[in-house]
């Protein structure tokens, strides 16, 4: 996914604005408005400094550097670089998010399935905070009530 290859991207420049659903088997460079879906599956999507998009987006990676409203799903990476704005909930493998850039929604990072001991660790967590909240609830009961008549 990274732009200095020589790779070939199908681009929409900055005067194209396309609203519906969105589909290909190639990358995909946006500089214009897309609004609706984006399906790009084994494909990398980039949204440069001067693209908005507001659309699901079903990509292999995405890189965000303009604004981009709606939930991604990436199977591998995400990027949103320092001049992105983006706002929708992310589920990824891996995310980087640079210094400066806006983001607001919910990240879901998943684990390969390979791992078999991730349902162990999952429920030592989750014992381990239900242990923490019972604890700080049990303090909370110990402060000693005074009652006036």
């Amino acid at each position: 996914m990274d732009m200095s290859k020589t790779a070939e991207f199908a681009h929409i420049g900055a005067s194209v604005i396309i609203k519906g659903e969105l589909s290909g088997s190639e990358d995909l460079y946006v500089d214009g408005q897309v609004e609706g879906t984006i399906e790009l599956h084994g494909n990398s999507l980039i949204v440069g400094p001067s693209g908005q998009v507001r659309a699901d987006v079903n990509a292999k990676g995405v890189i965000v550097q303009g604004k981009m409203e709606g939930k991604i799903h990436a199977t591998e990476r995400i990027e949103l670089k320092k001049s992105a704005i983006a706002v929708g909930d992310i589920v990824t493998h891996r995310i980087a998010i640079e210094d400066g850039a806006y983001f607001k929604g919910k990240v879901d990072i998943q684990k390969d399935s390979a791992k078999p001991d991730v349902g162990k660790a999952e429920a030592r967590s989750a014992s381990v905070a239900a242990a923490s909240a019972g604890s700080a609830a049990a303090t909370a009961v110990k402060t000693p009530v005074t009652e006036t008549k």
